[in-house]
Parts: C-alpha cells; structure tokens; sequence
C-alpha cells in the first residue's frame, strides 16, 4: 500500500511538472500594435522671432490610443547647432515611426 501511494503522488508530482512550462509558454504572447499614418501637421501661426529662441513648430504624438497635436513652442537656441524638429518615418515593413527632435552641428 505504502509503494502505490508513493508511486501516486511520484505520478501526479511529475505529470503536474509537465503541465507547468505549457502554461508558461501559452502566456508568453507577442502582441504588436500597428500605429496609423499620423495626419497632416496642422496649421500654425508663427509668432514674432525671439532673440536666442527657436521656434520648435508642432507635430503628432502617439499617446498609447492615438495620435495627439503638441503644439509649437519656443526653444532656447544652442549656438553653433541647428534644429531638427521631429517627423514621422515610414519603416523598413510599412510601419511609422516616430523621430524626436535633435540638435544638427
């Protein structure tokens, strides 16, 4: 009697391991979101030019959901360097991606 119950709990404790890692695998899912062609930049009027500034004009931002409209603002100047604003790429399997600003020498 005492080796079937070993030999149960043996069975059960191994076939329970064997469960375990599909599990694991089945919950290990890639999801890929596909964000849209962001729309066409809004109009803005620029203000008057500001000594040392640099007008930074807006542009879409994907917030998770959608793309969202940051509007231009006014950056300190970097003597020496030129800006960048950012801009939306299309990437090597169709998708968009989003450049940041930078700072050109």
């Amino acid at each position: 009697m005492k080796i079937k119950s070993i030999l149960c709990v043996s069975v059960l404790a191994l076939s329970a391991g064997l469960v375990t890692p599909l599990t694991q695998v089945q919950a290990a899912t890639y999801v890929g979101v596909q964000i849209g062609q962001p729309p066409p930049p809004r109009y803005e009027v620029v203000p008057p030019s500001r000594a040392g500034y640099v007008w930074a004009p807006g542009y879409w931002r994907w917030n998770g959901r959608r793309h969202v409209w940051m509007g231009g603002s006014w950056m300190r100047a970097r003597p020496g360097y030129r800006y960048v604003p950012p801009r939306w790429e299309r990437g090597p399997r169709g998708d968009w991606q989003m450049r940041p600003y930078r700072w050109d020498r």
